[in-house]
């Protein structure tokens, strides 16, 4: 559990400044700096204008309506790395990937210095997700590329920026050394203070892994004035857990949980999902190392759901190994060998994901030009100081043949030609040595080419052939994961018609019974009582009034009987339940069912459940209908729904990651065809976006204060087509 505790430590800031500082803070740097420009650039900066401000979902929902409108490769790469920044900071890192890998995609641009910025900051959102992950290797690898881009193109804060990401994995990895250096290296960075103080909690966090706690509060304490200065909760609540952390070294625990529920709270209340749950995490290990295993117990598992939800891998290698520990604490040994099978499990797949051979060839390249400066520097400066040398002996040469040359003409006048002469001699001597100095550089030189030439050559043969069997090897492996890819696609597929038919099969059994209650229900009471009716109508002539209201009576009670009738048929759960739960229970079933991943959002939650029970009839049998299209049609892995209630409108917007289709070229059918019709019956709008290979966009507009005829022609349709 030591060793936990200081993982833990370094993945904190990981969460916060890995995005916070060096994410949303560059997001405006993105920008082009002049204020004119063209309709798309508008566009895109009004677009991360919203987002900075903290409009944050209008900025997602106008990303959307421009990638469905706009043609432009540069707009189409903007958009998507907003999405990417959207779900980045609502821990949806898979979603944050796919959006990264867009935006890289459209960044088609050539020559622009706008597409290498994009290429920088795609690199750091990357290494960020899969640090959150726990995928050190790949968040290394990105890193380092962006270390490279920025110094070739002169990005001096994208250099920094990645140059602190690269020090957080160092953490990581325990090279506390490579870490502190390069911290230190960015505090040099006097233009970005989140930058500052987020190198101030990371070097508190390794003197804190280093049991210095003293040290580390100072840091710390500096990172805290600096965040409350800028006000960044994000910041406050990594301090406060960076604190915990040390209090709970010092077996301090009743400080230690102050400071982990402060935490939570300050999370929980900016959505910041990943820093709760290591927050909740070091709360569980307090309480498992107190032996309250009931306790720790309850919060492992109520994390991993959500280590789970947000793919968090290294979150779920925490909790797998904590609940082994509890349940081998109580005995339970098969549930202890079932947590430590999905630690090992979780372990292995980590280490598969990560491609070390390209890594560490990055890791090398990066710090073997660092020592190239550095030696081409020391190189510099003993050249300076043996070409200087070499003028002081010359000089002081030169200072001993003037004075001998002086005295030799004091001496003798007569022996002046003679020293003349002498001199001449020395001076074509001196000539003839530095010719011959010069002749023998230019030797070694030579040489020293044609040996560099010839270890190069030497060196790269070995290299030809390494990169040559790499490429068979990984081309190899390529049609092993294309043919394993091929072969699970055709079994979920199959897992999924047979799902499809017994639901089917379910669906027309419970029709079958509920048609029999009806013919049963027509049979006893309505047909009875309409045979009674025929027998009095026969004999009306010869009655009076008051078999007249009899008669009438009879009806009465027929058409009550019929109206009851009608009423059992319809769903009466949302009488019983809160419509957002019952829709939940049902994507939950569904999901269970055919493993579909289904989001669902709601806002604001109390208005749509009280919203009239018509309406909500016809919007869950509209959700059904868009269900089990997708399911037949798509296949799809994800579904995300969202309502939003915004001034008497309900918006249905329905996303799935499906193959898509042509808009412009299918078949209306039967589904869809209803589908409009239940919408145009509410006086709604129906809206479809969808392309080949990128999945299917549904918007659906709904007023929820129509007028009360419409609402009774909805009810009583519904009515009529459940007794039908």
């Amino acid at each position: 559990m030591a060793s936990y505790f200081v993982r833990l430590c370094f993945l904190i800031f990981l969460l916060s400044f890995s995005l916070q500082a060096q994410i949303e803070n560059k997001k405006s740097h993105f920008m082009p700096k002049k204020t004119t420009g063209s309709y798309e650039e508008k566009k895109i900066k009004a677009l991360y204008s919203l987002y900075n401000k903290g409009l944050e979902k209008e900025a997602f929902n106008k990303a959307h309506q421009i990638l469905k409108t706009t043609k432009n490769n540069r707009t189409i790469s903007s958009a998507n790395l907003l999405l990417a920044y959207y779900f980045n900071k609502k821990a949806v890192i898979d979603s944050s990937i796919y959006y990264t890998y867009q935006s890289l995609k459209f960044n088609t641009v050539e020559n622009d210095s706008l597409k290498i910025r994009l290429y920088s900051l795609a690199y750091n959102l990357l290494a960020t997700n899969y640090k959150k992950r726990g995928l050190l290797g790949e968040s290394k690898k990105w890193h380092l590329k962006g270390i490279e881009v920025s110094q070739k193109y002169n990005e001096k804060n994208l250099f920094y920026t990645h140059t602190h990401g690269l020090a957080l994995v160092y953490s990581e990895l325990g090279d506390y050394k490579n870490a502190l250096k390069l911290f230190k290296q960015c505090l040099a960075y006097k233009e970005d203070p989140e930058l500052i103080y987020g190198s101030y909690i990371n070097i508190g966090d390794i003197y804190s892994a280093q049991k210095e706690y003293e040290i580390s509060n100072q840091y710390l304490k500096k990172a805290n004035i600096l965040c409350q200065q800028e006000n960044n909760h994000n910041c406050k609540a990594v301090i406060a857990i960076s604190m915990a952390g040390n209090f709970e070294a010092q077996h301090k625990t009743t400080e230690a949980l102050r400071l982990y529920n402060e935490a939570i709270l300050i999370a929980d209340e900016n959505e910041y999902n990943q820093i709760a749950l290591i927050a909740r995490l070091s709360t569980g290990k307090i309480y498992l190392e107190s032996e309250k295993y009931e306790k720790a117990k309850t919060i492992f598992i109520s994390g991993l759901d959500n280590a789970l939800k947000l793919g968090l891998l290294h979150e779920q290698t925490i909790i797998y190994k904590a609940l082994k520990d509890i349940y081998i604490a109580q005995d339970d040994y098969k549930n202890a060998y079932h947590y430590n099978d999905k630690y090992y499990k979780i372990k292995d797949s980590i280490t598969q994901l990560q491609n070390q051979k390209e890594i560490n060839e990055l890791d090398v390249k990066y710090k073997t030009s660092q020592k190239e400066k550095e030696i081409k520097v020391l190189q510099f400066e003993n050249a300076t100081k043996k070409l200087t040398l070499e003028n002081q002996t010359e000089a002081i040469k030169n200072m001993l043949l003037q004075e001998e040359i002086s005295k030799k003409i004091n001496e003798n006048t007569i022996l002046f030609f003679q020293n003349s002469s002498d001199k001449k001699r020395n001076e074509i001597s001196l000539l003839k040595k530095d010719q011959q100095l010069k002749a023998l550089e230019i030797s070694q030189q030579k040489e020293t080419r044609i040996i560099t030439i010839i270890a190069f050559l030497l060196l790269l043969i070995p290299i030809t052939g390494l990169l040559f069997q790499y490429y068979k090897r990984l081309k190899a492996q390529r049609l092993v994961n294309s043919k394993q890819a091929e072969i699970s696609s055709q079994k979920i597929n199959t897992l999924l018609k047979e799902q499809e038919l017994k639901l089917i099969k379910a669906s027309i059994s419970g029709q079958d019974k509920e048609r029999k209650r009806i013919s049963q229900e027509l049979h006893d009471s309505i047909g009875g009582s309409l045979a009674a009716i025929k027998l009095q109508l026969n004999h009306v002539a010869k009655s009076n009034f008051s078999t007249i209201d009899s008669i009438n009576k009879q009806l009465d009670e027929t058409y009550q009987q019929v109206r009851n009738l009608s009423h059992t048929l319809l769903p009466k759960k949302f009488s019983n339940n809160k419509f957002c739960e019952v829709l939940q229970s049902y994507f939950n079933n569904i999901s269970s069912a055919s493993k579909l991943q289904i989001d669902f959002h709601t806002y604001p939650k109390k208005e749509i459940n009280d919203m009239n029970e018509v309406i909500q009839i016809e919007v869950f049998k509209i959700i059904q209908e868009l269900l089990t299209n997708t399911i037949k049609h798509a296949k799809a892995t994800q579904i995300d729904i969202q309502f939003n209630l915004i001034e008497n409108d309900l918006n249905i917007l329905f996303e799935d990651n499906g193959t898509g289709f042509d808009t412009e070229h299918f078949t209306r059918g039967i589904g869809f065809i209803n589908l409009e019709n239940r919408t145009k019956q509410l006086q709604g709008s129906f809206l479809i976006d969808s392309k080949l290979k990128r999945g299917t966009i549904i918007n659906i507009e709904i007023p929820i204060t129509s007028d009360a005829n419409t609402i009774n022609d909805v009810e009583n349709e519904l009515y009529t087509n459940t007794i039908l």
